[in-house]
């Protein structure tokens, strides 16, 4: 078993099958989510400045920010396999 890289824009790239869940960062929840990764040292921002528009959880607890949408992400996660 291969590791599946996916595009998240800007030339960066995070492990598919790593992933857990690509959602959006409008609800509360996430927005608490990423405050607590923030605090905790485990976020990542791939935003590039930019306004966030999918939030990316890792099975390590990471929770990378992306400038694309959830549904391209999930696309190329889709494609990859």
């Amino acid at each position: 078993m291969g590791v599946s890289l996916i595009n998240i824009g800007f030339g960066n790239i995070v492990a598919g099958n790593r992933v857990i869940a690509v959602v959006s960062p409008e609800s509360a929840p996430i927005k608490r989510i990423i405050q607590e990764a923030r605090e905790r040292g485990m976020l990542i921002d791939a935003t590039y400045g930019r306004r966030t528009r999918a939030v990316i959880i890792t099975d390590s607890d990471h929770v990378i920010l992306s400038a694309i949408q959830p549904e391209t992400v999930s696309h190329r996660l889709t494609d990859e396999d």
